[in-house]
This record gives C-alpha cells, structure tokens and sequence, in this order.
C-alpha cells in the first residue's frame, strides 16, 4: 500500500457508493411489503368480482 503525503491527492480522492446492510435490508423489506400489499389487494378485488364476499349483517 502506497502512503499519499501530497495534500491535494488527498482532498481528489473521491470514494464510490457505500451501501451497509442495514439501508439493503430496509429497501428490500420495503419491496416485500408493497408485493404483499399487492397480493392482498389483488386478492380482494378477485373476491370482489367473484361474489365470494361475506355479507355483513
């Protein structure tokens, strides 16, 4: 490894995207909500159009 003495290499170095597991952990959380989301609302309006609802007394 190469120690950089020179003060305006040091402020060029620019790093590259940082992702931890806890921000890939919320996005994909995040997806499996609205797929779930999806499925319930699919669900009640298959119910829906088919006539397979409860009536409420």
């Amino acid at each position: 490894m190469q120690i950089i003495n020179n003060q305006n290499e040091l402020l060029a170095i620019m790093g590259g995207l940082d992702l931890n597991g806890t921000i890939i952990n919320a996005f994909s959380s995040g997806i499996k909500t609205l797929l779930e989301l999806g499925r319930s609302l699919g669900t009640a309006i298959r119910r829906v159009v088919d006539g397979s609802v409860c009536t409420i007394k």
